[in-house]
């Protein structure tokens, strides 16, 4: 009977792998550290600097020529968050042996900027000498605009369910209670209330999944051809039903017009939102031009364009690079605030662009540009 080699690492007779490249070796791979948009800083088996890329320059405020060639503690003077002097603390060079890296923490830099620090001892054997200390700097303040995003996000919805769950109870809670002593009429308003305080909620959640697909990159497009003059004509119609006079809406059609394949729903969120606004916060004739133009995606060169213009006061100059970012609102007529970054949302999914301006009229003029995007075997 045969007996096999072992192909186990360090086995006699198997070949050793190769040993893994450090950003060391960045220049022979062709890299350069330079380019890298985090941090790196890489020092030797005698602790000097021997890498100081452009990153750690800018988030230290240090030139590269000052900190190479120095000792890793004074190019890189760290401190933890209750003023200790880090690589004392850590002692890469003479700690254990068997010590590999170091995980990401939140450390200070002279002044008081904080930094996320990794760092990662790289030995030629295990338990041998450390033979580079690699260190990446990364600057907090794009985490710490996510993490203030997030915590916007659930003050704003803790805030915009507060007040309709606060009166579904008070009104099921009051009915339950003393049903008998309210006329139909009384028990019929109650009831209502509770319905537009439950289609509210409803509203919010089905914003945050959209938000959240949005922001994840999950937010799917599901093609059908589109009649957008069709679907326009609807949502006037559906406002001309609640009240509003027919001669408020003016729609223009330029024809002909190109099919359009976009998600028939998505399409009709995107005009709920745009004519809401319009009707809400503007005045005067509420214009909606859809016209062929060209396409916002490059190989194709027809798409569909769709403006929606008011004549009221408009958006200040000052507000218009905000308009499509969460939380904002054009008055203080309700809202939360997330529809026209989810609007955005939708129409960036469908490979569109969306714009805000001023109307000839005076007031806003929201513009989106959707390619036709037809389907491979009708082309």
């Amino acid at each position: 009977m045969s007996v096999g080699t072992s192909s186990a690492p360090g086995a006699r007779g198997a070949p050793r792998p190769p040993a893994p490249r450090t950003p060391g070796d960045l220049a022979g791979l062709g890299i350069d550290p330079d380019q890298l948009p985090d941090g790196l800083v890489v020092a030797d088996e005698h602790g000097r600097v021997v890498c100081f890329n452009a990153a750690a320059a800018r988030i230290t405020a240090t030139p590269a020529a000052e900190a190479l060639g120095r000792s890793l503690e004074s190019a890189l003077p760290l401190e933890d968050l209750e003023s200790r002097r880090w690589w004392q603390l850590t002692d890469p060079y003479g700690g254990l042996a068997i010590r590999v890296r170091q995980p990401e923490r939140n450390l200070l830099l002279p002044g008081g900027r904080e930094v996320l620090v990794t760092a990662r001892y790289v030995r030629t054997e295990p338990l041998g000498p450390v033979h580079r200390v690699v260190v990446t700097l990364r600057d907090t303040e794009a985490r710490r605009r996510t993490e203030r995003s997030h915590a916007e996000l659930i003050a704003t919805v803790a805030h915009e369910l507060r007040s309709p769950l606060t009166s579904v109870k008070g009104f099921t809670a009051t009915l339950l209670a003393k049903w008998e002593r309210f006329t139909d009429d009384q028990k019929r308003l109650m009831l209502e209330t509770v319905d537009a305080d439950a289609d509210r909620v409803t509203r919010l959640i089905a914003e945050l999944l959209d938000i959240s697909r949005i922001d994840s990159g999950r937010l799917e497009v599901r093609r059908q051809p589109v009649d957008i003059g069709a679907a326009v004509g609807r949502h006037i119609q559906a406002y001309v039903a609640a009240g509003q006079e027919a001669d408020r809406f003016l729609l223009r059609l330029a024809q002909p017009l190109p099919d359009l394949w976009a998600d028939p729903d998505k399409v009709d969120q995107v005009l709920s939102n745009l004519l809401e606004n319009a009707v809400r916060h503007g005045e005067g004739t509420v214009t909606i031009d859809v016209t062929p133009t060209a396409s916002p995606r490059e190989g194709e060169d027809t798409g569909t364009s769709v403006t929606v213009s008011d004549e009221g006061a408009g958006i200040p100059e000052e507000s218009m690079n905000r308009v499509f970012t969460r939380f904002w609102r054009g008055s203080k007529r309700g809202g939360t605030g997330l529809g026209l970054y989810i609007v955005k949302g939708i129409v960036e999914a469908h490979g569109g662009t969306i714009t805000v301006g001023r109307a000839p009229g005076g007031g806003a003029e929201f513009r989106f540009t959707l390619p036709v995007a037809a389907p491979a075997y009708l082309t």
